[in-house]
């Protein structure tokens, strides 16, 4: 009895922050009342609030990332005397750096699994279904665990966390002043489009992405005044504190010659088959990493032992690799290397992301098509010396045009090629080459890196929340076992006394083996009712229709309401997987109503119960 008023204290202090937080935004609320500040006005500050917030949020994941780097690699480093060894001994010491960063992943995995498990997939369904509301601590989470992943080596890139981290300041920031709704995934897109802008000093990208990658819409002025504004001043707080230099150092973009304008479709049609493969392979690593039989803490280690044994020998892999970038755009590199490293980059980007090390794909998808890029600008120039153009011409098209084939957004890496060569001459040859990848990637794989996790779980983000929780929903959740078929060889003035006992309208026909044969409604039995001479000779199934439109057990309920669409009915026969003949229960356009209402209330428990965690 003693430790009772220590659990009442536990409690109060754990509701203390939580009580801060609503005091806090009444006095908003009340002071943006008394204020009467219009719609637009209150837009445009809360805008600019999150994008001051989410170009901070950029500088301090950038310097986690350098302090993580500074503390395993290069610390490290000094510990195991790397300054003195030779080169492959040290190249064989640094297996160890991407292993501690999954040792390090470990508390990570044990207090904030749920956040970590499905990165960049699980936030578009936050956003897209779940109200656009995104828990505070994803800021602390996505940052530090993606921070430590590519400080200590692991083959990932920033972007992806750094657009969580501005949509859970945008997503708090709304949810903060009452918002909900659309408002409040407009605020969220802010806080993406900030991110992203700063990361890259590309307002224009941010905007872009937000809107075509994260919230997959169509630009609306009221949302799209926001997004902008929030990019722009996330971008001026990114050159205040880092300068004002692009992302990549790069020369200046030269047309060598209109010809060359099919060289550059050549290149499209190359990207996006290799995109295409790219998808496919990093889905059968993760898959593979997921089937292995050893506990979830021990998969991050291994995954950064084994990028490590590839750094070995191409240590390019290690990182955003944001170096060897600007060093390939500059024509540098041999191109038996560069060849090599489109697999090698590939394969380390999926180990670290199969194996539960949180991090970015945009940054990867970078390097491999700036690598294809200047693979085939060596090939192009040996081959066309006189109309091709420098490699590094064609690494920096490579680079746009196999992001947008691999995440399927073409107009956010057309505008970001724009913006870091300033170059106008640049747009015709990234949008054919964009373009053409994008569109050769699609027609192998509908759905994009980004998207590919949720597909599989049954997940339309363009088909909206209540389609997709039809999907999750099977039709052994919503039917009804107990159904009341009859015999098919039952008589007619069996079935007559039959009806007086039951309230049913439609009645399943099955055989001796339980095998459904048909149906029969009243309507079909009314025409011979009164004909009594009939009564002990036809049986029900001369009456029935034979035809019937069932749905499996397993069948979502999604598929059963089309099906009961298509044939304005109200109820369908359930039948067994296994043999798809034997009646196991029936379902109704009630009884799926009911399962959807059932599953909505839950879920939206559930998110209101992470709103303020």
């Amino acid at each position: 009895m003693t430790n009772i008023p220590n659990l009442f204290d536990l409690k109060r202090q754990m509701l203390r922050p939580r009580r801060t937080f609503l005091r806090l935004q009444r006095h908003a609320l009340r002071l943006l009342s008394r204020l009467k500040v219009s719609e637009n006005t209150f837009m445009t500050t809360i805008a600019v609030v999150i994008g001051l917030l989410s170009g901070l949020g950029n500088y301090a994941f950038q310097r986690l990332i350098e302090f993580f780097n500074w503390l395993v690699v290069i610390q490290g480093g000094r510990l195991l005397g790397l300054d003195s060894a030779g080169l492959w001994e040290g190249r064989l010491l640094a297996i160890l750096f991407p292993m501690v960063g999954g040792l390090l992943m470990i508390p990570f995995w044990i207090y904030f699994k749920k956040d970590l498990q499905f990165g960049f997939s699980r936030f578009l369904a936050q956003v897209n279904l779940g109200g656009g509301k995104v828990p505070l601590r994803t800021i602390l989470t996505r940052g530090m665990a993606s921070a430590i992943t590519i400080g200590t080596g692991g083959s990932a890139g920033q972007e992806g966390p750094i657009a969580q981290i501005g949509g859970a300041i945008g997503s708090q920031t709304g949810q903060f002043f009452g918002m909900s709704g659309d408002r409040l995934k407009t605020m969220l897109a802010c806080g993406v489009s900030g991110g992203v802008a700063a990361t890259f000093n590309a307002p224009i990208a941010g905007v872009f992405f937000a809107h075509e990658i994260v919230l997959l819409s169509t630009f609306e002025m009221s949302s799209f005044t926001s997004i902008v504004i929030a990019s722009g001043m996330s971008t001026v707080v990114s050159r205040a504190l880092l300068g004002n230099a692009p992302a990549f150092a790069i020369p200046d973009y030269i047309v060598q010659s209109p010809w060359d304008m099919l060289l550059y479709a050549g290149l499209g049609v190359i990207v996006g088959c290799l995109a295409a493969a790219f998808i496919k392979l990093h889905f059968r690593i993760k898959d593979a990493f997921t089937a292995l039989r050893l506990p979830m803490l021990s998969k991050p280690v291994l995954g950064g032992m084994l990028v490590g044994i590839i750094g070995v020998g191409f240590p390019q892999v290690f990182g955003n690799g944001y170096e060897f970038i600007e060093s390939v755009l500059h024509g540098e590199g041999i191109w038996l290397v560069l060849v090599g490293l489109v697999l090698i980059k590939a394969l380390a980007t999926s180990i670290t992301i199969g194996s539960g090390l949180p991090g970015g794909l945009f940054a990867p998808s970078l390097f491999i098509g700036a690598v294809i890029g200047g693979t085939f600008g060596h090939g192009a120039r040996a081959l066309f010396p006189h109309l091709a153009s420098s490699p590094g011409t064609y690494a920096l098209i490579g680079m746009g045009a196999f992001l947008s084939a691999a995440t399927h957004a073409p107009m956010t890496a057309i505008f970001l090629l724009f913006e870091i060569t300033s170059s106008y001459h640049v747009i015709v040859p990234i949008m054919i080459t964009c373009v053409i990848g994008t569109t050769i990637s699609r027609q192998f794989n509908k759905e994009s890196l980004e998207t590919e996790d949720l597909a599989r779980a049954g997940i339309d983000l363009r088909a909206g929340k209540e389609q997709n929780i039809m999907k999750s929903l099977t039709v052994r959740d919503a039917m009804t076992a107990t159904v009341e078929s009859i015999p098919e060889g039952m008589t007619l003035r069996q079935f007559t006394e039959y009806l007086s006992t039951t309230k049913s309208t439609n009645f399943p026909l099955v055989n001796s083996d339980g095998e459904l044969t048909g149906i029969l409604s009243v309507q079909d039995f009314m025409g011979v009712v009164f004909e009594q001479e009939l009564m002990d000779i036809v049986v029900v199934k001369e009456l029935a229709t034979l035809e019937v439109t069932t749905v499996l057990e397993d069948d979502n309920l999604d598929q059963a309401m089309q099906k009961i669409g298509y044939r304005n009915i109200e109820q369908l026969p359930v039948v067994d997987d296994l043999t798809g003949k034997r009646l196991v229960g029936i379902i109704s356009r009630r009884d799926m109503i009911s399962a959807y209402n059932r599953a909505l209330m839950a879920r939206s428990l559930e998110e209101r119960q992470h709103d303020y965690v």
